[in-house]
């Protein structure tokens, strides 16, 4: 889930522009994803216990240890966001996207040691209902060919809110539960939409670095809040 800038009307490509650079954006989303980005990484960091480690050190510190991780993280996307989506080049594009997902794998390196822990087959179960919804989401997207830039405003009130009571937890020490959870995936599914449909309208066709990245952001929090819902079950 990410703040994405806004592009004001339809950028003035043809037809087949649009079209390269949709199948561009995917193809940099589906490498970010599936090939040599976060599933790897994961893996990876599982692997040499680097989700072990840093699950003792968020321990020690006490909950404040999130603020800090939080701090860092949204600096870090922030950055990335901007390389993504300003860069001249699209291998410049690639190093942020890249950052980005480095970044996300590492935050999520101690919820998917937690996860293991609890019950491995929740890892593979909120993957696969972070999938379906997202295939949902896109299919509808192009089906209706809406363009859902007017649920920027309430988007971004609502992620900023929801962040709010996140520190507000955080510093208070008490639990959102599984409906902030729920309500999350809610949120999650409205940004997927609007990246959809940005990436359709709007998006500049030189930047699917970018593009990929802000879609990434969307499904990669999507699929915390789900694992979060599948893990309270137990």
């Amino acid at each position: 889930m990410s703040f994405q800038p806004s592009f004001a009307g339809p950028q003035p490509d043809s037809r087949i522009d649009r079209t390269t650079f949709i199948r561009r954006a995917y193809l940099h989303l589906a490498v970010a994803v599936a090939i040599v980005g976060f599933i790897v990484l994961s893996a990876a960091w599982s692997f040499i216990g680097v989700g072990e480690y840093a699950l003792d050190v968020l321990l020690a510190g006490g909950r404040y240890s999130w603020l800090v991780v939080l701090g860092a993280f949204m600096l870090v996307g922030m950055l990335a966001t901007r390389l993504a989506d300003n860069a001249g080049t699209n291998q410049t594009q690639l190093i942020g996207l890249g950052i980005y997902v480095l970044a996300e794998s590492l935050i999520f390196a101690p919820l998917l040691t937690v996860a293991a822990y609890i019950n491995p087959s929740s890892i593979g179960a909120a993957a696969i209902t972070t999938l379906l919804l997202v295939g949902g989401l896109t299919f509808t997207a192009f089906s209706i060919k809406k363009d859902f830039s007017f649920l920027r405003s309430f988007l971004t009130m609502a992620g900023f809110i929801a962040f709010g009571a996140i520190i507000a937890s955080v510093i208070c020490g008490f639990s959102l539960g599984v409906w902030f959870s729920a309500l999350m995936v809610l949120l999650c599914a409205g940004f997927i939409l609007y990246d959809t449909s940005n990436i359709i309208h709007h998006y500049p066709t030189d930047r699917p670095a970018g593009a990929a990245l802000h879609l990434f952001a969307s499904i990669a929090t999507m699929f915390w809040y789900i694992l979060r819902i599948f893990m309270s079950r137990n």
